[in-house]
């Protein structure tokens, strides 16, 4: 994550869809047309956004949670999710139990 990502997430979250052109054009996201793009592209990437058709984004429930401080992207590991699913012992717990 760098600075611009951290804008460019900002000024989604007050707005409900914007095209990179759109971003600069309103002097919150300080960047060429070209850097906002490919960084939008980075958090698509990372669920932090979605593309929508025309290359216009929205941020998503990730993206909101990250400006909240409810996610950690420095972690390279996805989020792990619990499953309620008992799928048995994995095949470490069958070695151990051999």
């Amino acid at each position: 994550m760098v600075l611009a990502d951290d804008r460019i997430l900002e000024f989604l979250n007050e707005e409900e869809a914007a095209s990179p052109s759109e971003m600069v054009k309103s002097g919150v996201v300080r960047y060429s047309n070209g850097y906002v793009s490919q960084r939008c592209q980075k958090l698509v990437e990372h669920g932090l956004l979605k593309r929508f058709g025309s290359g216009v984004y929205a941020i998503t429930d990730r993206g909101e949670g990250y400006l909240r401080g409810e996610i950690d992207t420095s972690e390279d590991a996805p989020d792990e999710v619990e499953s309620s699913v008992d799928d048995g012992p994995t095949a470490s717990e069958n070695h151990e139990q051999a």
